[in-house]
Order: C-alpha cells, then sequence, then structure tokens
C-alpha cells in the first residue's frame, strides 16, 4: 500500500476484492506463475543485498556477517530450493483404495486455500516475512505481508520491493502499526500465519474463529539448555553462545534462555562461557559492533526490569552493563537464579542467560516439563540414555543435541511450536503443505457395481458386504454362493 494513504476499512475491503478477483482467475495456480513469482522474490535477494543490509543495520543495528547468514542465505536458500522442488511438491501423491470401493484409485491433490495472511516480527525482519512467503507462492496463494512496525527500514524495503517486483494483483504489503493490523484481522481469510509473542498470538487467534480461518502461531517461550558435565566443554560454551548472544544479541525466538545444569558443573561452565565471551566481544562489549542493540527503549526498559529484580540481587556472575544511549547490555550470566524470579517467569528475548542448578541431572527434565512447552530446547552430552530420555520427555517445538538454533537451517525439518510456544509449522516443502489444502480425490469406473450396497438390504447382502468389508475372499466367495 502507498505509504502516504490510509489503510483503512475500505481500503482493506478494495484490496481483497482485488486478490480474491485475482485467485477467481486460476492464474496463481499454475506452475508457470508460481515460478515466476518465486524467481523475482530470489532476484529481490540477490540484486538488493546491500540495501538489505543496511536496513537490517538500521532497525537493530545487527552485524552484517549475521545479517547475512541469518535472514538475506536463509531466504536465497529457501527460494532455490522452492524453485528446483516445486513441479514435485505439486504433483498429486498416489494412495492406495480398499477393496470396498473397488475397482477405484485415488490421490491427493494439494491446492491453495485462496487469500493469506502473513504478520511478520521484527527481530528477523526479512527472513520471518519472505520465508513464509515463498511457502505462500509456492502453493499457489494470493498474499498480503504485514511487516513488523518495530523494523521500520525493513518494512520500507520490503514494501518498496515486492510492489516493483512481484505480481501487485496478487502479493501486496501492508505497512503500518496496530490499527492497520487490527484492520487486517477484520477481513476474512483463508489463512493467516502470524510470528510474534503469545498475547498478540490469542487476539489473531480470535479474530480468526469467527471466520473460522486457521492460523499457525508462531510464538516463543523459555527455549532452556540441559548441560551434562561429559562435554567438550569449549565447544559447548562457545556454540551456547553463539546461539545466544550471536543471535541478534539474544532477541530471536529460539535462543537459549536458561541452562539447567549440576551445582558441581555450574561454575566450570561458568567459566568456559566468560572465557569465550572475553575472545568473542572483547573486554567492552558494549563497543563491539559485532553485538545487536535491543530493538527499542521499551525492551531495554523490560530487560533492565529482569536485572534488577530483588530476587537476583547478587546473582549476575558476568556482564550485565548497560548503555542507554545506545540501548546495549553486555551479555549477562546469572548464576542460580531461584524459580520465581521475573526472569525465570518471563521470556527473556535479549541478552541475559540464566543459570538454574540442580543435584542430580535427571532433575532438569521434571523443570522443563514444570513449565509451557518452549519452542526449542537443548541438550549438551554424550551420553546416550540422557539422550534417549530427552528425546521422549521434552515436549518443544523441536529439539537440538550439542548444538543450539542450527536446526531452524535445516529445510527437511519443520519449524512450528507447540502448546504455548505455537501451533502449525513450516520450511521447506513444510512451508508448501502448510499453504496447501491437502484434497482428497479417488475415481472410480462403472464396472463393478454391486447390487449389495442398494436397498431393499437382505441378510444375504449384509453377510457379503461383512465379507468384503473384512477383507476375506473365502467369506466374500462363500456368500456369493450362498453358502453357510
Amino acid at each position: 500500500m502507498d505509504n502516504d494513504s490510509k489503510f483503512d476499512g475500505e481500503s482493506a475491503r478494495v484490496m481483497m476484492k482485488e486478490l480474491r478477483e485475482t485467485y477467481s482467475t486460476g492464474k496463481t495456480k499454475s506452475y508457470e506463475w508460481r515460478i515466476c513469482q518465486l524467481n523475482n522474490l530470489l532476484k529481490i535477494a540477490e540484486f538488493h543485498e546491500p540495501e538489505i543490509l543496511q536496513a537490517l543495520h538500521s532497525d537493530i543495528s545487527k552485524p552484517e556477517f549475521e545479517s547475512f547468514v541469518h535472514e538475506i542465505w536463509l531466504i536465497k536458500t529457501s527460494c532455490k530450493l522452492a524453485i528446483k522442488e516445486l513441479k514435485r511438491w505439486m504433483k498429486p501423491e498416489k494412495v492406495g483404495t480398499t477393496l470396498v470401493t473397488f475397482p477405484s484409485s485415488a490421490e491427493i491433490v494439494a491446492e491453495p486455500f485462496g487469500v493469506v495472511l502473513i504478520i511478520s516480527a521484527w527481530n528477523y525482519p526479512f527472513l520471518l516475512s519472505l520465508d513464509p512467503v515463498i511457502g505462500a507462492i509456492a502453493a499457489g496463494n494470493t498474499v498480503v505481508l504485514k511487516p513488523s512496525e518495530v523494523s521500520p527500514a525493513t518494512s520500507s524495503l520490503l514494501a518498496k520491493y515486492i510492489g516493483e517486483y512481484m505480481d501487485s494483483s496478487a502479493v501486496k504489503v501492508v505497512e503500518g502499526a496496530i490499527p492497520e493490523t487490527s484492520v487486517l484481522l477484520e477481513q476474512k481469510w483463508d489463512k493467516i500465519l502470524y510470528t510474534g509473542n503469545s498475547k498478540v498470538g490469542r487476539i489473531v487467534l480470535a479474530a480468526a474463529a469467527k471466520h473460522l480461518t486457521p492460523v499457525v502461531l508462531e510464538l516463543g517461550g523459555k527455549s532452556p539448555i540441559i548441560v551434562d558435565s561429559d562435554i567438550d566443554l569449549k565447544i559447548a560454551a562457545r556454540r551456547i553462545i553463539s546461539g545466544k548472544w550471536g543471535c541478534n544479541n539474544g532477541q530471536a525466538c529460539i535462543s537459549p534462555d536458561y541452562i539447567i545444569t549440576t551445582k558441581d558443573f555450574a561454575p566450570k561452565l561458568v567459566d568456559s562461557l566468560k572465557l569465550q565471551l572475553l575472545k568473542f566481544y572483547g573486554e567492552e562489549p558494549l563497543k563491539s559492533d559485532d553485538l545487536s542493540r535491543v530493538v527499542n527503549s521499551n525492551h531495554f526498559n523490560r530487560l533492565i526490569k529482569l536485572l534488577d529484580d530483588d530476587k537476583v540481587s547478587g546473582k549476575i556472575v558476568h556482564g550485565g552493563q548497560r548503555d542507554i544511549v545506545n540501548l546495549k547490555i553486555a551479555p549477562a550470566i546469572l548464576l542460580d537464579v531461584p524459580e520465581d524470579s521475573l526472569i525465570m517467569n518471563e521470556e527473556i528475548f535479549g541478552p541475559l542467560l540464566a543459570i538454574v542448578t540442580v543435584d542430580r541431572l535427571e532433575e532438569s527434565f521434571n523443570i522443563i516439563n514444570s513449565r509451557p512447552k518452549p519452542l526449542a530446547a537443548y541438550l549438551f552430552t554424550n551420553n546416550k540414555k540422557l539422550k534417549e530420555k530427552f528425546v521422549g520427555d521434552v515436549s518443544a517445538g523441536g529439539l537440538l543435541i550439542n548444538d543450539t538454533t542450527l536446526h531452524l537451517t535445516v529445510p527437511t525439518l519443520p519449524f512450528g511450536g507447540v502448546g504455548e510456544s505455537g501451533m502449525g509449522g513450516y520450511h521447506g516443502k513444510f512451508s508448501f503443505d502448510t499453504f496447501s489444502h491437502k484434497k482428497a480425490v479417488m475415481y472410480r469406473s462403472y464396472l463393478g457395481d454391486a447390487s449389495e450396497r442398494y436397498p431393499p438390504y437382505t441378510t444375504r447382502k449384509l453377510r457379503f458386504l461383512k465379507a468384503v468389508m473384512n477383507g476375506s475372499f473365502l467369506d466374500i466367495f462363500r456368500a456369493i454362493l450362498g453358502w453357510p
């Protein structure tokens, strides 16, 4: 939408009318249209990399390395995969039938939902906007993208280049804040995907329920790490830091939120984390160009409130320095944090890492399972039985053993939450599936029309149908001949 025009209810109705008319022509269902749009979307990432990097830096001072690897490269990869695999994804899936329907054949046909809404988040504004758009287009839908107003530079960039490169009758961007989002949610959509927090997720779900619109919610939660003592401590520390502070300085939905380890091992782990943090970000991390700033003053003040909670007073064993002017907080480690403290009961979404200690590592499972299900859960161990227990007992959107966050980059794995951390998922073919209705189709000929299925019903007919349903050829034969 034009930034100078007001987006209101009438604007939304006009837009929806155009999108439905476009969809009704059937052009978005064609392979050629989908491929063309995917190629054009790929061009945005390939031809405008410097501008994308600048927008991401403007919004959150994101390091160029993280912007490229975590956003631009992932979008290119996702787009190229969809282009490569689209014909196979679109092909109907042949399935078997039963003796009851003989002779027959059946297939599952993936059809687009129609007009879909994607509401994105600010922390990975390029990735989290375009990755679901790739899936929606690949599935043949018309799409409205609502980027986050908290990342205005990236939002403006997306509006500009999607308007220039994409089919404007089928793919649109609506910029704005709460009023614009509210207007969008009043419309009747065929599917909605929302990425953000659970509070807004509930609002989205309630709005969708009025129209019985299916919803995918990509939320967050407190993603835990269980750390055993039988590990390569240096590598584990590096990977924990990479997933925590190397992902938007902790402002990521799958960023590790807290660690659970034993009382005996905790001091060694803290020392290793301190050493690697020093190597990565130097003695003055607030001046490091490799750490993103906190996105805005509201989030900054929220994080300071967690640090200044009386229940964690004296628990900070490393970092926590703050720069209110530049909205930066140095990587902070808090040891032996009480479970009833604010930091253990709110999603951190920032550069603070709490450590909870236990006598036996097996106690970790009770702590995790007593809380809402997280979007991700991590385990560092070489113990096979502990790995099996972790996979079997911990319910989370995704699990990763001996690393953090990397499962997000694997397109053959679905990405999504469970319970409080969300519903539904996407990535790779799962994105295509998320935006496709799997339509059941069965074909029959006029052969084999058995009179036994029709009235008047008799004992012999019922006996025959029971034999067919039980799949017993001998009983069928007996029923046909009237034998006992």
